[in-house]
Formats: C-alpha cells, structure tokens, sequence
C-alpha cells in the first residue's frame, strides 16, 4: 500500500509548545490509552508536517510543526509479514524498510540465507514482471534500523550518483566498550580491506578510503557507552572498524574486537535517514526506535 497522507489523515493536531512526542501526544489525545498511543507509534500511523513517519517515542516536537494521525485502516503497513523485515514507507519509486539484526540486506552468492531484497521482490512479485527492488544502500546483517531501496533503475542510479546531495542525515546509535575521554569528537580516516574481508583503518592516506564519523556519547554506565554516529561517508564497516581503531569497539563486534554483551548480538542500530525525495524533492525523514539500551 502506497503512503498518501493526504487520503490517509484521520486527523491533525497542532504543537503549541516543544515537547517529546508521547508527552505531547498523552497531554492532546484525550481518551486515547496509553497502550493505544504505543500501537499509533508502532505501526507508523503518525506523521510530523506531512512527511516525517514519528516512530520514536522520545521525538523533540518543535512548536508550530502539525502532527497527523493517519486511519488505522489506511496506515503504512504493507502485505509484508515478516518477523525481521517491515515496511516504514512506499511510493512508486521507493521503499523504506525497517531491517531487523540477522537478515542480510543482499543475498551472499554462497549463501541460501534469506535476505532483505529477496523479501521485498517477493512482495512486488503480484504487481507485475517489471516490479523489482534494486539497491541503495546496504546494512551488515546484524546492523538493525532503517534502509531504503529504489524502485527503478533510474532511480537507483540517480541515489547512487548523487548520494551527498540527496542524504542529509545518516544517524545510528550504538553501545560501545568503556568510556569515552570526550563526549563529542570525530574520527576521520583510511580505511582498506585485506584478503580475509576485514577492513583496517589507518590515520594516515595509505591510500584507503577516506572515512568520517561523528559521535557524541548520549549516557555511560562505567563499562559501556550509549552513543550516536553521524556518518559524513559510508564505507564497508565504517562506523565498527572506526570505533575500534579509537579503543571502543561496538559491544557484541567479536570481528572487530567487541565483547559479549546481555543482548546476545551487535549493538548497531541505524535511527535515521533524512532525505530528499529523488524524484519529487521533498524532504524525508524516517527514525526507527533503538531495541537496546545501557
């Protein structure tokens, strides 16, 4: 099903005062629970200004802006039924999908493994021959959070090409060994990859892939770091090679030197992407909750 807010809103509420999203909505919705407030979140049924999907339940609500609250029946969901694939937004040129950690965002040639692209040509399967998903941008298997994918050729050509230009935001959050001496910093370096597929990064042009991330840590607990990235490029295991070249690799990363952590996987997660609309220019925006915390 295609998003159209315009044929979708239920109604719309405006916000006279900044505040978080569920303060804002408990204080507006009078006679909505708040297990009712939850599911709208959940199943993507709120939209900020007409084109940001309000998915966290912490969002900082800016006074002035409008949030719809869009009919149940003509929500965002999609005949996806997944456990680890759903579907946050679709027109006819792309689709934005929350990934779960252990889905593949691209099917491995030595591997009969599920992936997020076979899933989504599946779903586009009774739409016709000529419906298929073609590749953006890519999430390692156990990196959770939002991705989006082209409908078209075209329109994956003029992403890729033109991806700066496009991407205004690339955020995740992640929790990362120790303490940090600085709570806000950037790492800016060289990143190559050797024979067995693991990529090394140096502080100097070896010449690599110049790679920048921006961090800032959000909450410590002594051992570990609560922190969200702000990627200015994205290379191949970017954000994981980077923190571990700094002493903080990414709790449950054993390739890049991680330790076990309580939830049995990476602790990666892609929040955001903000983007312009690669056919009609509007902005866009898509955050997906985090599913872990210190």
């Amino acid at each position: 099903m295609f998003m159209k807010s315009t044929e979708q809103k239920k109604f719309s509420v405006r916000v006279t005062e900044d505040a978080p999203l569920m303060e804002f909505l408990e204080k507006k919705l009078n006679g909505y629970s708040r297990n009712t407030i939850k599911a709208l979140i959940k199943h993507h049924q709120l939209l900020l200004d007409g084109h940001v999907v309000l998915s966290r339940h912490d969002y900082p609500l800016k006074k002035g802006s409008v949030v719809d609250v869009l009919s149940s029946a003509q929500s965002v969901a999609s005949g996806l039924n997944h456990p680890k694939l759903s579907i946050v937004y679709e027109d006819e040129h792309i689709i934005v999908v929350e990934k779960k950690e252990g889905l593949l965002s691209v099917k491995s040639p030595n591997t009969t493994e599920e992936s997020a692209t076979h899933l989504l040509n599946q779903y586009l399967r009774p739409q016709g021959r000529d419906h298929y998903i073609y590749v953006v941008h890519r999430l390692d298997r156990e990196t959770s959070g939002v991705m989006m994918f082209a409908k078209s050729k075209e329109v994956q050509q003029q992403l890729r090409d033109n991806w700066k230009n496009y991407v205004t935001e690339r955020s995740y959050v992640a929790i990362a060994d120790g303490v940090f001496e600085e709570k806000n910093g950037r790492i800016e370096s060289y990143l190559t990859e050797d024979v067995k597929k693991v990529m090394h990064s140096s502080p100097v042009d070896n010449g690599g892939q110049l790679a920048i991330t921006n961090y800032k840590v959000l909450q410590s607990d002594g051992k570990s770091s609560l922190v969200r990235l702000n990627l200015e490029t994205g290379r191949k295991n970017q954000i994981r090679v980077q923190l571990q070249s700094i002493g903080h690799p990414i709790t449950g990363d054993v390739k890049y030197g991680g330790k076990k952590g309580r939830y049995g996987r990476m602790c990666l997660h892609a929040e955001t992407l903000r983007f312009k609309h690669p056919v009609t220019g509007k902005p866009m925006a898509f955050s997906v909750p985090v599913p872990f915390k210190l």
